[in-house]
């Protein structure tokens, strides 16, 4: 007979506090409402309101703050003060390596020309630095606000531990990854890749996932929701064709999720935590006498027995905010606006673009040539190959730049900023590598879909 659960785990506060706050963490995060005609969660809606009631103010803000934080990081780096690097929290925020540091500096350069538009225009313009600042930023801020103070809802109180032991025997044999990863991809896929990018690197640093699994479900599960999906496909006037669309979508994300962390880069990360120990042989084993289900409401009492105090759990929630908004807008600043610069200024996107003509004409896609441009430009910005995708005849020619564009999934205005910003083990390098290689993967699934529906 399976063990009795209650008596071994605390009894009733500890069923209290894993209940209540899960219950409120599913509502918040993970349980899709209708809001201004879009399918969204709540953390979503609430961040646009705040939008809404900011709109003109927060562009100043975010200045202020990735100011604040490149000028806060030079001086402890230069005359490194005890109260901060006696203080685990700010340390790790304002004491960074070098690269970090020149991120945050060249940030705060850009935001500064953009909010006063001094300098050169291409910096400052609605397409580079612009867009970045008035556009992604504002989002950002009030995603990682309600997002990092709310986020301890699913991290501390025992839900992950619940949904990790079920799902391990689909999410472990067919994508190598624990089951809790499946809770990343449902908060991205339902809301924003923001909050699966934050919610995997706090589960990395907490030692939940391995490099190469923190790495894994950053470059793959960050999945683009189904409101950004419905944006992009208006962009190529093809509203009418979104089920077929996201059915595209879902089976080449699920293609390269499978093939993609098999093969270099992501192959080769270390299965091993943040702190390089190894993952328990039988860390996902269910004990002798026990369910499924039965351990994973084991270890989800145990972790909600953890917690000692409200208090320490919103000091970590603040602790949460306070990493992305210092730590990270600075980083999407900078690349952001650097990877828009190059696509605005340069030919370099569309000769990246070129091998793809064969392989585009060999899957039979009309207008390779102009379809071949958006390809690899969708690595700076997600809605570029949209909007130039916008002008080409075929229809489709425009789904499949759609498509491939929402499972491309890495763009440093903003997914790829953000992996760079966070602790997740990925370099720009790998990144790039990735994203060709998701492009590699997913072109040929979503072209056997098109000539299917077309």
């Amino acid at each position: 007979m399976e063990k009795t659960l209650a008596g071994q785990s605390g009894g009733i506060r500890n069923w209290l506090m894993f209940l209540l706050p899960s219950l409120a963490g599913i509502l918040l995060f993970m349980t899709p409402v209708a809001w201004q005609g879009d399918i969204t969660i709540m953390i979503a809606v609430l961040a646009k309101s705040v939008q809404g009631a900011l709109a003109d103010q927060l562009p100043a803000v975010v200045t202020g703050l990735i100011v604040f934080s490149a000028l806060l990081t030079l001086f402890v780096t230069i005359v490194k003060p005890a109260r901060v690097l006696n203080s685990a929290f700010l340390n790790t925020l304002f004491n960074v390596r070098p690269v970090w540091l020149l991120s945050r500096l060249l940030g705060a350069v850009f935001v500064l020309l953009v909010q006063f538009q001094v300098g050169p225009q291409l910096l400052y313009s609605g397409d580079t630095g612009g867009l970045v600042l008035n556009d992604l930023l504002p989002v950002l801020f009030s995603v990682f606000i309600f997002a990092g103070l709310l986020l301890p809802l699913l991290l501390d109180f025992g839900l992950l531990e619940l949904v990790g032991t079920l799902l391990t025997g689909i999410m472990r044999p067919v994508f190598r990854l624990p089951g809790r990863s499946a809770v990343d991809c449902m908060a991205s896929w339902l809301g924003d890749g923001s909050v699966g990018i934050l919610l995997t690197s706090k589960q990395y640093e907490g030692h939940h996932y391995t490099q190469r699994e923190a790495a894994v479900i950053g470059t793959t599960f960050s999945a683009v929701s189904i409101t950004f999906s419905l944006v992009v496909l208006a962009q190529v006037k093809l509203e009418h064709m979104f089920l077929p669309f996201y059915g595209a979508v879902c089976l080449a994300g699920v293609v390269a999720a499978i093939v993609v962390p098999r093969l270099p880069p992501l192959c080769w990360k270390q299965d091993t935590f943040i702190n390089g120990e190894a993952r328990p042989a039988n860390a996902e084993v269910t004990p002798e006498g026990y369910s499924r289900l039965g351990h994973g409401v084991q270890l989800a009492l145990a972790r909600a027995g953890k917690v000692e105090s409200l208090g320490q759990v919103a000091r970590t929630g603040v602790h949460n905010a306070l990493d992305m908004l210092l730590g990270v807008l600075p980083v999407v600043m900078a690349f952001g606006t650097l990877a828009l610069v190059i696509a605005e200024t340069t030919p370099l996107f569309t000769w990246l673009g070129v091998p793809f003509v064969p392989l585009l004409e060999l899957l039979g896609i009309p207008e390779a040539v102009a379809a071949s441009q958006t390809i690899v430009v969708g690595f700076a910005d997600m809605f570029i190959p949209a909007i130039l995708a916008s002008s080409i005849e075929s229809d489709m020619t425009r789904f499949v730049i759609a498509a491939l564009s929402v499972t491309q999934l890495i763009y440093m205005s903003e997914v790829g900023a953000l992996l760079l910003g966070s602790k997740i083990p990925v370099n720009i390098v790998e990144l790039f590598v990735i994203f060709l290689m998701r492009t590699l993967v997913t072109l040929p699934v979503i072209a056997l879909a098109a000539h299917l529906v077309f």
